[in-house]
């Protein structure tokens, strides 16, 4: 049965979707959980979904209105450009509106909400062409992002402060990072969902971080866990009829707790 799956068109799909999404999220994570953001790739995540719920309201493609709902937070969040508690707070307080404009455009939607609601889970083996074609462009652009600025983004990620006066733009970086971040968020929703986003975006990022002190290491190791768990997570879910994004998510866990017990570092 397995090497029968491993023939069709839809596992082809699901394979190529996931390395996709796992090269983006673990380059994008490392910058996220560098500059202590993990919180933000949640928020961006739920409100992608309010996105969602509001395309449905409007007769849109709920995947079109979550990227352009997680670009807005995405956007917000990194013109705010706060730190610390302050940060948080500013997040947790966009994220709690937005949620509940979300369960309103849910109420006011009169159809039945699958395709919003598949999204809270994700769904790799059901990926299609398109949207493995949508994912490719998306993946494009971030790594695109991520390369044209990687010194500048990398050193207001690791001391603000000193960026800032050395003249380093850190507010347009910050925003260029939440909105890189919230293309990846977009990406990752449509593997292990809204719920299990973190799996890919900062549990690679921060078992790589606890391996090595070199950033571009850090990026390489995050980008390898995160296939690794992505990618073995597919085929387990081949194996084993259990949901793909919780062999995604045990995989990244096992890496990260290996990653804290590791008596070495690279």
């Amino acid at each position: 049965m397995f090497t029968e799956l491993l023939g069709q068109h839809f596992v082809h799909t699901a394979l190529l979707a996931g390395a996709v999404v796992a090269v983006v999220s673990g380059a994008i994570g490392t910058f996220v959980v560098t500059r202590g953001a993990s919180f933000a790739v949640h928020a961006v995540s739920e409100l992608g979904f309010t996105g969602a719920a509001g395309a449905l309201v409007l007769g849109v493609d709920p995947v079109a209105g979550m990227i352009a709902g997680s670009l807005l937070v995405g956007g917000v969040l990194g013109l705010l450009s706060l730190r610390g508690r302050e940060r948080d707070s500013a997040i947790g307080a966009v994220l709690a509106f937005g949620l509940g404009v979300g369960v309103l455009f849910l109420s006011l939607y009169q159809g039945y909400a699958t395709e919003a609601t598949n999204l809270l889970f994700g769904s790799i083996v059901g990926v299609s062409d398109r949207q493995l074609a949508v994912l490719a462009v998306v993946a494009v652009i971030v790594v695109a992002g991520i390369a044209a600025a990687y010194r500048p983004l990398l050193f207001s990620s690791i001391d603000p402060e000193v960026a800032e006066a050395r003249g380093v733009p850190v507010r347009a970086l910050s925003v260029l990072t939440f909105l890189l971040l919230a293309l990846t968020t977009a990406e990752a929703i449509q593997v292990v969902g809204v719920l299990l986003v973190l799996t890919l975006v900062i549990t690679p990022a921060a078992a790589a971080q606890r391996l090595t002190a070199n950033p571009a290491t850090a990026i390489l190791l995050s980008i390898v866990i995160a296939l690794v768990a992505t990618e073995g997570g597919i085929l387990l879910s081949l194996q084993q009829p259990w949901p793909t994004s919780f062999f995604i998510s045990a995989i990244s866990f096992a890496a990260y707790l290996g990653a804290r017990m590791r008596p070495w570092s690279l």
